[in-house]
């Protein structure tokens, strides 16, 4: 099969949705089908499956700042790279956001899948809502890979969604050699900003013994105003961005991993990363982190923004051996059910739906 994905945010920078995209497009080719991934991209392709679309711009989205591609000439590159590679469906990811997903249901140059990431909130949505419903009326079939994305999605777009789930390749965080550490290590990865709570950690610190060590990978707006608020506490490593895989060897090396999330997690990837990696896990208690991480089970869950209750966590996986031990193997088999080739396996039949559709019901001949 030729399937197109189409991004809209730059997959040359960090992100829940441009790992998926990349990932999953891995993973079809591995099944045996030609993928060509569509997106913005401020630098070479992260791969020689990606058709750059142009520059991304730094928007406000969704409380945070998205990189996407608005512009006139990324849509006509995308037209073009369409035109040219004669796809038989095409797979947007967030398809109502500004960019080359939005110009795939205006065009609908094939059959459409659009899986809906986002929770929360969505100005857009709100404030668009003809619009962006008759373009979500373009969509043959409409994913949402957890209640909360169908929730948003449903309240503004109506419809009906089938249930998917954001998918991980397991061996390269099973496999990674662990990042030395001297003494017990908690890891944070993630942007910068009020949503994902790094605040929150950096209060509960205090509260936490002196002989540990802190990794915080990624930046953000909040950067500078965190490190001057944590300065002089020797236990902190400010990482800044780092690697897909020097982020494996940390997962692997560090012996708790914290998602200290406000809000807006829609599904948490990166906590299974860490039940993959083998690593315990902390995070707070959202509903988008429950559907992958069981209460005491896979992991420790807390309310968000208590950072008594986060460093009480903290504590116990770092001192009680048998909470920590309880939680990685728990976690490493619910990473499993999880897995980015079932996920493929799950597109490869929505995939073959949506061109029943087509078939059901062709276009007009022009």
């Amino acid at each position: 099969m030729r399937i197109g994905m189409v991004c809209p945010y730059s997959l040359t920078l960090p992100g829940g949705v441009q790992s998926q995209a990349l990932a999953l497009a891995g993973a079809l080719r591995d099944l045996g089908h030609h993928v060509r991934l569509l997106g913005p991209c401020d630098g070479p392709p992260p791969d020689g499956g990606v058709t750059p679309l142009g520059n991304s711009i730094p928007t406000a989205a969704n409380g945070s700042v998205a990189p996407l591609a608005p512009d006139l000439p990324a849509q006509l590159r995308f037209i073009r790279a369409v035109r040219d590679e004669d796809f038989e469906v095409l797979h947007l990811h967030e398809p109502l956001a500004p960019g080359a997903s939005m110009t795939a249901c205006l065009v609908k140059p094939a059959p459409l899948v659009g899986t809906f990431h986002a929770a929360g909130v969505s100005a857009s949505y709100q404030w668009l809502g003809p619009v962006v419903r008759w373009m979500a009326g373009r969509l043959d079939i409409r994913c949402a890979v957890s209640e909360d994305a169908e929730t948003l999605a449903r309240r503004y777009l109506g419809g009906d969604y089938i249930p998917v789930f954001n998918g991980i390749d397991i061996g390269p965080f099973a496999t990674a050699a662990p990042w030395p550490t001297d003494a017990p290590t908690i890891l944070f990865v993630g942007r910068h900003e009020e949503r994902k709570g790094l605040r929150v950690l950096l209060e509960a610190l205090p509260m936490l013994p002196r002989h540990l060590e802190v990794w915080i990978a990624g930046d953000g707006p909040e950067t500078a105003a965190l490190r001057r608020a944590a300065a002089g506490d020797p236990r902190i490593t400010w990482l800044g961005r780092i690697s897909d895989a020097e982020k494996q060897r940390r997962l692997r090396g560090a012996d708790v991993y914290c998602a200290p999330s406000l809000r807006g997690e829609s599904f948490g990837v990166v906590l299974l990363e860490a039940m993959a990696s083998s690593t315990p896990i902390v995070a707070s208690d959202l509903a988008g982190y429950r559907r992958v991480a069981r209460p005491d089970q896979d992991a420790l869950l807390v309310p968000p923004g208590d950072a008594a209750a986060l460093a009480g966590a903290l504590r116990r996986v770092l001192t009680e051996p048998d909470t920590a031990k309880a939680l990685a193997a728990s976690g490493d088999q619910r990473a499993a059910e999880f897995s980015m080739h079932r996920l493929a396996e799950r597109y490869v039949g929505l995939y073959e739906a949506a061109l029943q559709t087509r078939r059901l019901h062709p276009r007009p001949a022009t």
